[in-house]
């Protein structure tokens, strides 16, 4: 598996860049085939916190996966952990669903855990707790995001007035904010 890996606010060392490809490697036991697609790694410092963020494009599905903590090496760490297990939810999810062949259930190894990582998988149920239905009032987007910050949410859906399109605002992780259009 090929990794794009750049730094923000960091310089991205010899050192830690093969730790990254290290740890990363860990997870193409979980495929039949090395993914073709380059990953891409992002390391950051921003307020002291260490921020590692992977993308692994693949066919049909995205696997990604953010950690904060005070070590690049720890985030480095609890990163890899996070994809392994949205790898084997994903993969248990596909094999209760899809009993053919051909389809994405091929895309992982079955079984792909050699022993050295015993993590307990759990089985969760996708299951919806609350349904809400309101009417969309046609707003431009910075109404929208006023009305977000008014009701103390993290993601708006309004009808947006330029575009007469369904759009989400929402509020990202570094305090800005993201617009989410049909595409």
């Amino acid at each position: 598996m090929q990794f794009s890996i750049r730094g923000q606010q960091i310089e991205v060392t010899d050192a830690l860049r093969e730790y990254v490809d290290k740890k990363l490697s860990r997870l193409e036991k979980y495929f039949d085939a090395p993914p073709t697609q380059e990953g891409y790694v992002t390391l950051s410092v921003l307020r002291g916190l260490h921020t590692v963020e992977v993308t692994i494009p693949l066919a049909g599905v995205t696997l990604r996966a953010e950690v904060r903590s005070e070590d690049m090496y720890a985030s480095i760490d609890g990163v890899v952990d996070k994809l392994e297990r949205q790898i084997r939810k994903h993969k248990t999810k596909l094999n209760r669903k899809f009993r053919q062949e051909g389809s994405l259930k091929t895309l992982f190894v079955e079984n792909g855990s050699t022993g050295a990582v015993a993590v307990e998988e759990q089985d969760e149920e996708l299951e919806v707790v609350r349904n809400k239905r309101f009417t969309l009032k046609p707003m431009d987007v910075e109404e929208a995001i006023l009305q977000m910050n008014m009701v103390g949410h993290n993601f708006f859906v309004f009808s947006n007035i330029d575009t007469s399109e369904v759009s989400v605002v929402y509020k990202r992780n570094d305090g800005k904010y993201g617009l989410i259009e049909q595409g």
